[in-house]
C-alpha cells in the first residue's frame, strides 16, 4: 500500500500544537486534541455592493478593511475627486477629494483615516500634493511628497505610512521609499531592488510587502520584495508577471487577484510567506486598475471598480478559510 510519505515525500508529524504557518497539503496529528489535521485553503470571490461612481485607475490601493473600506480618486472620463466608503454591504458617497487625481499613493488603516498623495493631476501632469481624510472631510496637507509619481504603492496607516516606487515619467521608474509620520514625508534612503509602478502591496511601515507591477518596456514584473524598516529584500517571484491587480495581506500571508498580463485576467495567486501559489478561485469579472482595502488581512480582500473595456462599478469580496480538521478515534 502506498504511504503518505511516498506520495508527499514527508511523514505525518506528531505535534502537540498546530504549526503556525502550514503549507498547502500539509497533514499532521495533534496529540493534544487527538485529531488528524490537514491544511487546505478554501477560497472564493463573491459579489459585493456596487460603487456609486464607476471608475478605474484608483490606485493601486485604497484604505481600510473589507468591511470598512475607502476608495478615492481615479478616472471616470476625467480625473476624479470622488470618494466612497464601504461598510461590507454597500458604498456611500463621502465628501470629495480637494484635487482630482488618478493612480495616486493611497493608504490607511480604516475608512475614517486615510492618505492620498501624488498621482496624475492635472491631466498629463504629476502632483506632489498630499491630502488626509478624517472620516468627515479631506484636508490638503502643507507637506508635499518628495517625488511625484503615478502608480506608487501606499503601505501603512494615516500616521505611519510609506510611499514606494511609482512611475516618475513615461518609462521612468522610481525606486525610492518615503515614510509618512502623519504630518511630513521623509526620504528613507532605502531603494527597491526592482523599480516599478502599479503592483500590489500590504503590511505596515516597518513590515511591508510589494509584488508584481510594471517596469520599463513596459514589462510586467514578477518580483516580490519585503521591507523591515531598513532595507528591501528580494523574495520568491510570482508565477508570472502581472500588474494592476487587487491585493490584501501582509508579509506572511497575501493575495493578488485579477490584473493585467497581455490582457485583463480573473485569476488569483496566494502568498504563504515563502512562495506564491495559483488559486483555483477566479474573480467573476476579469479587470485591472480598481481599488482595494490596503489593510485587509489576506483572507478578507476587496476589489472595487476597475477597467474591462470601460470603467466598472462592481465590487467583489475575497474570503479565504484555512485549516480543515478530521477527527480520528
Amino acid at each position: 500500500m502506498t504511504t503518505f510519505k511516498e506520495i508527499r515525500g514527508t511523514a505525518i508529524q506528531v505535534v502537540s500544537s498546530d504549526p503556525s504557518n502550514p503549507e498547502e497539503g500539509q497533514i499532521w496529528y495533534n496529540s493534544s486534541s487527538g485529531t488528524l489535521k490537514g491544511y487546505k485553503t478554501v477560497n472564493a470571490w463573491s459579489a459585493g455592493g456596487n460603487l456609486n461612481t464607476a471608475r478605474y485607475s484608483l490606485g493601486p490601493g485604497g484604505a481600510g478593511t473589507q468591511t470598512a473600506a475607502l476608495v478615492f480618486g481615479g478616472y471616470d472620463g476625467a480625473n476624479s475627486t470622488a470618494s466612497e466608503s464601504y461598510n461590507g454591504t454597500s458604498w456611500t458617497t463621502t465628501p470629495s477629494l480637494s484635487t482630482a487625481r488618478q493612480v495616486g499613493v493611497n493608504f490607511g488603516a480604516t475608512n475614517t483615516a486615510a492618505i492620498c498623495a501624488s498621482g496624475e493631476s492635472p491631466p498629463g501632469g504629476l502632483t506632489t500634493q498630499t491630502e488626509s481624510w478624517n472620516g468627515t472631510s479631506w484636508t490638503t496637507s502643507p507637506a508635499a511628497i518628495g517625488t511625484a509619481v503615478i502608480g506608487g504603492h501606499g503601505i501603512g496607516s494615516q500616521t505611519a505610512g510609506l510611499s514606494v516606487g511609482g512611475q516618475t515619467s513615461p518609462g521612468g521608474q522610481n525606486t525610492a521609499t518615503e515614510s509618512w509620520n502623519g504630518s511630513a514625508w521623509t526620504s528613507t534612503g532605502h531603494s527597491l531592488n526592482t523599480g516599478r509602478n502599479s503592483g500590489g502591496a500590504g503590511g505596515t511601515q516597518t513590515a511591508g510587502l510589494l509584488f508584481g507591477g510594471q517596469t520599463p518596456g513596459p514589462t510586467n514584473s514578477s518580483a516580490t520584495e519585503s521591507y523591515n524598516g531598513s532595507a528591501w529584500t528580494t523574495l520568491n517571484t510570482l508565477p508570472a508577471g502581472k500588474r494592476s491587480g487587487f491585493a490584501a495581506g501582509n508579509q506572511t500571508s497575501a493575495i493578488y487577484g485579477g490584473g493585467f498580463t497581455t490582457t485583463n485576467i480573473a485569476s488569483t495567486i496566494t502568498w504563504n510567506g515563502t512562495t506564491w501559489s495559483s488559486s483555483p478561485a477566479n474573480m467573476a469579472t476579469a479587470r485591472r486598475g480598481g481599488g482595494y482595502s490596503t489593510n485587509s488581512p489576506a483572507n478578507l480582500g476587496l476589489a472595487a471598480g476597475g477597467f474591462t473595456t470601460t470603467g466598472v462599478a462592481n465590487t467583489e469580496e475575497w474570503t479565504g478559510v484555512g485549516i480543515q480538521t478530521i477527527t480520528v478515534s
